[in-house]
């Protein structure tokens, strides 16, 4: 390194290109995230500090890297449509169901991303995935290979069991010499237990200091962006009766239906009840016996010659049959109800709330990554992430490895302390999450190894062990002797009736149960 301009810090190289650390960090921080939302709040995370965890998800990313090596030797690229489709298709740029250009952006800036790098990774990641489906596709899966996973899979036993009682304890006398040679056998499992103190810095998004009363400025932008969320469409309240093409759709049978729609509908310019007609003729079985109501219909939830006729009537007017994709439909128009766009006034609480909430989410990440960076670029101190972001350092413990009192309840926290990385290499840990957008970062202040405790303070404790073992062993003992006839061919049944048991059966077990 005295000789070298830079220094590969990079934690892997494939085929020539580095997988650094900060893309590492990046993508394992997400895929905690993913696993987070995945299992649910109050699930510890703590195993994913593991070295092994990690390590795996280094050979996902190399794995990852060698795919894409692969796809460009061989051509293999994402078209710009399926990107689009995928993105589309996330449920958190939809609004009622569709995807919404607004809500993207919105979204995107949320965490820190552009729609550009974000597609870059939307790209990424169908590509690492196209190679992979088409050999899985490719791969021939023989009936003798079905046949042979699901007998196995499948397979169902019957078994009979019998269950030994605790045998009643006669033995109870311990000597002081039997507890003195027992704890000198066993003094580690009578030990002070090994203990840390940590030092902490603490990120919670409730507690990060903001603007929360913007200008009316900001909101009037934000409202004119997101105006289409506040407009109510024009809803139209129809009734309607339904005469169905009979036969094969043939046009006799075309004729034959438009004709009874006529005649329907020349009853009802003869003053017939437009409701007793519906649950006379109507085909709409969904809709007959309430007079063919349809209640209240937004435009596009229809096929469009209903919608078009439906949307050119006046109130209390009925149409002419119209033909759709089931057959001639007779409309009729009960009501209208205009649509609405509701004004600023009217919505700015709402977006005030929205602005509140969305400012707590893009400050808290945006120091969130922070933190985790200048945890990482110095991870033999707290100093420099007190000092830039502004946070005190706390200290908590000493504390054993079952947890302590305030932050060292949590698992995560115990977990993180008592890590390898942070115990033994005194390095800062990983953000560790005590709960939604809350998040400190510890570190190593003090390590209290192990202390044997005097033996009398665990004297009874050690009285108490001894019979427990020998009660464990009389047990054992007259288990390995009915085991004994048992396998000098006497059977389940025989050895139950002699020894007062009983034989339970159990059918039809799997390998599931």
């Amino acid at each position: 390194s005295y000789f070298q301009s830079r220094i590969n810090t990079s934690v892997a190289t494939v085929n020539g290109v580095d997988i650094s650390q900060e893309v590492f960090r990046e993508r394992f921080g997400q895929y905690r995230q993913m696993m987070a939302q995945r299992l649910g709040e109050g699930v510890d995370l703590s195993i994913l500090d593991q070295p092994q965890v990690k390590l795996g998800f280094l050979n996902q990313l190399i794995d990852e890297q060698a795919v894409v090596g692969a796809n460009e030797a061989l051509g293999i690229v994402v078209p710009a449509a399926a990107i689009r489709d995928e993105i589309a298709r996330i449920p958190a740029f939809q609004n009622d169901g569709h995807f919404d250009p607004e809500q993207y952006k919105l979204a995107l800036a949320s965490i820190g991303k552009s729609p550009l790098s974000f597609e870059d990774e939307v790209r990424r990641n169908l590509a690492v995935r196209q190679l992979p489906l088409q050999l899985a596709a490719s791969v021939i899966v023989t009936d003798a290979d079905v046949d042979r996973y699901l007998r196995l899979h499948e397979q169902r036993r019957d078994f009979g069991f019998v269950k030994l009682d605790k045998p009643a304890q006669h033995d109870t006398e311990v000597t002081q010499q039997q507890i003195d040679d027992y704890f000198k056998e066993h003094q580690a499992e009578f030990m002070v237990p090994e203990r840390v103190a940590i030092e902490y810095v603490e990120l919670d998004a409730a507690k990060i200091p903001f603007d929360e009363t913007p200008p009316d400025s900001v909101l009037q932008e934000r409202y004119e962006k997101e105006k289409s969320r506040f407009v109510t469409a024009e809803q139209r309240e129809a009734s309607h009766i339904l005469i169905k093409v009979g036969g094969k759709g043939s046009a006799e049978d075309q004729k034959a239906a438009l004709a009874k729609a006529e005649d329907i509908e020349k009853q009802i310019k003869d003053g017939k009840d437009f409701a007793t007609l519906a649950k006379q003729y109507s085909d709409d079985l969904g809709s007959k016996n309430q007079g063919g109501d349809l209640g209240w219909l937004d435009k596009g939830v229809t096929d469009e010659a209903f919608e078009n006729a439906l949307f050119a009537l006046a109130k209390g007017q009925v149409s002419a049959p119209v033909l759709g994709s089931e057959g001639y439909h007779i409309i009729k128009l009960v009501d209208v109800r205009p649509g609405n766009t509701r004004s600023f006034a009217e919505v700015r609480t709402e977006l005030l709330k929205e602005y509140q909430s969305s400012e707590r989410d893009r400050l808290y990440s945006e120091k969130a990554g922070h933190l985790t960076d200048l945890a990482y670029q110095d991870p033999t101190s707290l100093d420099g992430v007190a000092k830039d972001l502004n946070l005190p350092i706390q200290k908590a413990g000493p504390f054993a490895r079952v947890g302590g009192e305030g932050v060292a309840a949590n698992p995560a926290v115990v977990k993180a302390a008592f890590s390898d990385s942070v115990l033994v290499q005194k390095n800062n840990s990983d953000p560790v999450e005590l709960g939604p957008n809350h998040i400190i970062v510890l570190r190593d202040a003090e390590h209290l190894a192990a202390t044997p405790r005097p033996l009398a303070e665990v004297q009874g404790e050690v009285r108490a062990r001894i019979l427990t073992q020998r009660l464990s062993q009389q047990a054992r003992a007259h288990a390995d002797s009915l085991y004994a006839q048992f396998a000098q061919g006497k059977s389940l049944a025989e050895l139950a009736t002699a020894n007062g048991l009983k034989v339970e059966d159990e059918k039809g077990i799997g390998r599931g149960a």
